[in-house]
């Protein structure tokens, strides 16, 4: 038998994938291309690459391209933190403002208009939170702390006026924390489910308690040591030949240039590392992050984490079981899961009740994606993970074409575990 059928999945089906997903997203001009990595069951099941990683120069797709994550940086440092809990540094119960001080009087914002931090006249008038945030709070976006993009709030304006999270913020992570300090929360914590920068303050926590930058500790602790070595928060000059260059939808279709990778702001390291949205990686080497987390914590010999440590990614950690669709403000959701019957673990999607989602899948996968329409899921009672690359930012397609990924990818299966 072939590796396919060793992982329990049918060839003819996997080449059913390329073919709908070629023709559907690459062929249409909604991608440029993709790779698409499946890993099932110990074996390689299937690895596919389609279409180009830079259209002006005609370049086709490479193995070992390298593509802006986003978001899907955020399960990395989720990883990081976890790490730190094991090693005693912090809890989850912890206070937020025990590990930053200035944190201690956020107040909830109540009334007031946005405006720069050293504009008097931007000034808001906050009231008391409910209780203080603790730092699963900031691992479940619970913490209320938003995103400045939300154009929801008097609280997002004012993160979009002060440039809130910025990667080229002078002073970095530390500027950025003292930047939150001095805006107030949009909710009181664990009130709501709101998409924010939670995960750039716990990359935050993570450099502060390591002691080492943020991005020297991911590199040493969990990049080298896993091989990926290729994943960091920007591309290095010897590097950018492989670096994909990023589009945009074009009104009436096709694609426009977003950014060009040889003159990318990713061919600098950036001022601030952001855990949240800033890093680069391939797709062999994200696959490298979910089988180690598939396989318990431990890569050929590694061990990044402990097997109950990872079987909490799997668990709703949210107040009560609630679901996200449970917990967004009035003004709606914005979240790189797109379905229902999902819950939030640690720094990434949970599947809590496969049939809300009306996809296949299983109770406990976990999941999330990047702004570029990349994704990852990884199912541990199927033994499945799956990585899927490509760079479009802002694609209106980009939740359908998971929901196709996710179908197609289980209606493959010869076999079931679950």
């Amino acid at each position: 038998m072939g590796l396919a059928e060793d992982a329990g999945m049918s060839p003819t089906r996997l080449a059913l994938l390329d073919r709908v997903m070629t023709e559907r997203y690459v062929d249409s001009g909604a991608l440029p291309g993709f790779h698409a990595m499946i890993y099932r069951n110990g074996a390689l099941a299937h690895d596919s690459r389609v279409g180009m990683m830079d259209i002006e120069r005609a370049t086709p797709l490479r193995d070992d391209a390298i593509f802006r994550i986003y978001s899907m940086s955020k399960p990395i440092t989720a990883v990081a933190l976890m790490m730190l809990v094991e090693e005693g540094k912090l809890g989850l119960d912890d206070d937020v403002h025990t590990h930053i001080p200035s944190w201690k009087k956020l107040g909830v914002y109540a009334s007031g208009l946005p405006g720069l931090l050293s504009d008097t006249t931007g000034q808001f008038v906050t009231q008391p939170p409910g209780r203080r945030m603790k730092v699963i709070d900031l691992v479940t976006h619970t913490s209320g702390l938003t995103y400045g993009f939300m154009h929801r709030t008097s609280v997002d304006a004012a993160y979009r006026a002060n440039r809130i999270g910025d990667t080229q913020t002078p002073g970095g992570l530390d500027t950025f924390i003292e930047q939150l300090a001095a805006l107030p929360l949009d909710f009181s914590p664990g009130e709501m489910w709101n998409y924010s920068v939670s995960i750039d303050v716990m990359g935050y926590l993570v450099q502060t308690l390591s002691g080492m930058p943020f991005g020297e500790f991911l590199r040493t602790r969990l990049f080298e040591p896993l091989g990926m070595n290729d994943t960091g928060f920007f591309c290095p000059e010897d590097k950018i030949v492989r670096f994909a260059s990023c589009y945009q939808p074009k009104p009436g279709g096709g694609l426009k240039l977003q950014d060009d990778a040889r003159n990318s702001t990713y061919a600098r390291p950036p001022q601030l590392e952001s855990g949240g949205g800033g890093l680069v990686s391939t797709t062999h080497d994200y696959m490298r992050f979910c089988r180690m987390m598939l396989h318990g914590g431990s890569l050929d010999g590694v061990q990044i984490l402990s097997p109950k440590t990872v079987a909490m990614f799997s668990l709703n950690l949210l107040p009560d079981n609630r679901l996200m669709t449970d917990m967004v403000p009035a003004a709606g959701l914005f979240t790189e899961a797109g379905y229902g019957g999902m819950g939030f673990s640690i720094g990434c999607g949970v599947n809590v009740d496969p049939a809300r989602a009306r996809l296949p899948g299983t109770a406990g996968e976990y999941f999330w994606g990047g702004a570029a329409s990349t994704a990852f899921w990884i199912d541990p009672l199927e033994q499945l993970a799956v990585v899927f690359m490509t760079q479009v930012i802002g694609a209106d397609a980009r939740l359908t074409l998971r929901r196709d990924l996710r179908t197609l990818v289980y209606s493959a299966f010869t076999s079931s575990f679950a």
